[in-house]
């Protein structure tokens, strides 16, 4: 069981939970890789590729 934000657990499971989410919510803004269109996975891995660029352009470009 995952704990809530702000809450202790006891397990040590989960520590990172938030930041693999809000990367799983950034790639899912990409409607190509929301829904899975291409039958070769080696274009689906070009576009995920592509939106980890696009993902960390964006961050960078916010703390500058």
């Amino acid at each position: 069981m995952i704990a809530r934000r702000d809450e202790p657990h006891g397990t040590g499971l989960g520590i990172f939970r938030y930041v693999v989410e809000r990367t799983i919510a950034w790639l899912h803004g990409f409607r190509r890789l929301r829904i899975r269109w291409e039958r070769r996975d080696d274009i689906r891995e070009a576009f995920l590729g592509l939106a980890d660029c696009v993902i960390t352009h964006r961050h960078v470009q916010r703390l500058c």
